[in-house]
């Protein structure tokens, strides 16, 4: 595939032509068979950690966090190798090899009988051994290599696609604002088959008076949009003012690092802006990550038959939340928005649609934790609760999903300089590494703590003894007071200019 990176070539030299929808179909397949692999994996991981490695449900949650959250980690590091190094096409080859090289360790570690414990004895099912270290090391080798992969392409394969359209044209920005809602309905499409078909067993004056003179070159290759000096974090404009000696007679700073041009300094604000918006995306995303962790393990004391002689896997149940991903997303794409803009000309921006998804997670959260108590006082009448009542968390999370993440991943590609979407990319995975290590410390705090002598904890093996509804319940507040911080950061925030298409429509009418 033809690497498209090229961007505005200042001497006017002619343009390679951009891939569009051919090569994004190249794109979204190398990612689609990534994810379903990966996603394969994890979508029955906690099942495998505790039936076949006989790990505790409170070490297994921590190993499947702690996996998961470098899974997301990774990507910070990959991006950098991306961006500063590598380059986009060649990171997403070599990590597609880490990939392979982890699904086919893991694998092995469930077909050969000597990396795994034996069976456990029916009749003693207390006895189980426990994982050596030579199972457990093998277990964990395929891990990291699948989070190496993750940490490749991840970050690369959005902004690899990004570069597939042309961002100063008004169809550019529409088919990259497209190009988002699609690649996450293939993810979703990913997470639909994986959860179903496989395992189904990152000194200025106080106004500027036109006596500031400010360091403002031409933009330089491979940037496209030339960003206004903003009234924003104006201490910060100080870097771009020229004083004496700060030129060569060609024009050019004597010291790169004393003086900076004004694309720069903006570029900084644009970071400075990005980081509390994001971080709290960490919280929001705890609400998923929890219900993930623990939805096989409820789903297991629920009744799966469907029919007489059907039961659903338990590892199956959340293909709910995909399904509600998958109906709403073309509704959304092709039917609202067109809508909402031909009737009253209005449009959701970024931070409303990601605003509507908090709210969405919150209540599902509450749902959840509703859910729960009822489904543990039926199991304690010795009455089992149909596992679709599940389905009243799982459709609110495809909802949230549905509007957060999209609405992360398009905010993060939007405002970032273009030069940096590598990194902008994996940011969004960041927030789930940081939601999933603090997943993983919510629940070994909850663990250690709320039990008592003659007091079973909330996370007792058996569900039906502990009280998950209270950490359930415990998270949605957490996700109240982040939207309270959410909100305080969304009012404040400034869009990076030429980065909506509305500003594209007030450009136009001014040449008019």
């Amino acid at each position: 595939m033809e690497v498209l990176e090229n961007a505005k070539n200042p001497n006017n030299s002619p343009e390679r032509k951009r891939g569009g929808w051919i090569s994004i179909s190249f794109i979204l397949g190398n990612e689609t068979l990534e994810r379903m692999g990966t996603i394969g994996l994890s979508a029955n991981f906690m099942a495998y950690l505790t039936n076949v490695f006989h790990m505790k449900l409170v070490d297994a949650s921590n190993v499947f966090n702690l996996w998961l959250g470098l899974s997301n980690l990774a990507p910070l590091l990959g991006a950098i190798i991306s961006d500063a190094y590598a380059g986009r096409f060649k990171t997403i080859a070599y990590a597609s090899f880490f990939s392979l090289l982890g699904l086919m360790t893991v694998t092995l570690t469930a077909w050969l009988h000597q990396l795994h414990p034996p069976e456990c004895n029916i009749h003693r099912p207390d006895s189980c051994d426990r994982p050596n270290k030579l199972q457990l090391g093998v277990l964990f080798l395929g891990l990291s290599f699948l989070s190496i992969g993750s940490g490749g392409i991840r970050p690369c394969s959005i902004p690899f696609g990004v570069d597939q359209f042309d961002q100063r044209t008004e169809k550019g920005l529409k088919g990259m604002a497209s190009y988002f809602n699609w690649y996450y309905l293939t993810f979703s499409i990913v997470l639909i088959v994986s959860h179903t078909v496989i395992k189904r067993n990152l000194k200025l004056p106080v106004e500027d008076d036109g006596t500031v003179e400010y360091y403002d070159p031409p933009l330089k290759p491979g940037v496209l949009s030339k960003l206004p000096l903003t009234n924003q974090y104006k201490f910060l404009d100080k870097a771009a003012v020229i004083t004496e000696d700060d030129l060569t007679s060609a024009g050019v700073p004597v010291n790169k690092w004393r003086l900076c041009s004004v694309q720069e300094v903006e570029e900084v604000k644009c970071l400075i802006r990005i980081i509390p918006v994001w971080s709290a995306g960490i919280i929001s995303v705890v609400t998923m990550s929890t219900q993930v962790t623990f939805i096989v393990p409820q789903a297991m004391k629920m009744d799966r038959h469907m029919g007489p002689h059907f039961e659903i896997p338990a590892g199956s149940v959340s293909v709910i939340s995909f399904i509600t991903i998958g109906i709403w997303l073309p509704i959304y794409d092709r039917v609202i928005v067109p809508s909402l803009w031909r009737i009253r000309k209005f449009r959701v921006t970024l931070l409303q649609r990601m605003g509507i998804g908090i709210v969405f997670g919150i209540v599902s959260m509450f749902t959840a934790a509703i859910v729960e108590r009822v489904r543990r006082t039926q199991a304690l009448k010795m009455t089992q609760m149909s596992v679709f009542w599940l389905a009243w968390q799982l459709v609110l999370m495809g909802l949230s999903e549905s509007f957060n993440y999209i609405g992360q991943i398009e905010f993060f590609n939007s405002q970032f300089p273009e030069h940096m979407r590598s990194l902008a990319n994996s940011l969004f995975p960041l927030s789930f590494a940081a939601s999933h290590y603090l997943t993983s410390l919510l629940v070994t705090t909850v663990h250690k703590f709320s039990g008592g002598k003659d007091k079973p904890d909330w996370l007792d093996n058996d569900l039906n003894k502990g009280r998950l509804d209270y950490l359930y319940y415990m998270i949605a507040g957490l996700g109240v007071v982040n939207l309270v911080y959410f909100w305080y950061c969304a009012r404040s925030y400034q869009y990076k200019a030429g980065s909506q298409i509305e500003d594209l429509a007030e450009e136009k009418s001014l040449v008019d």
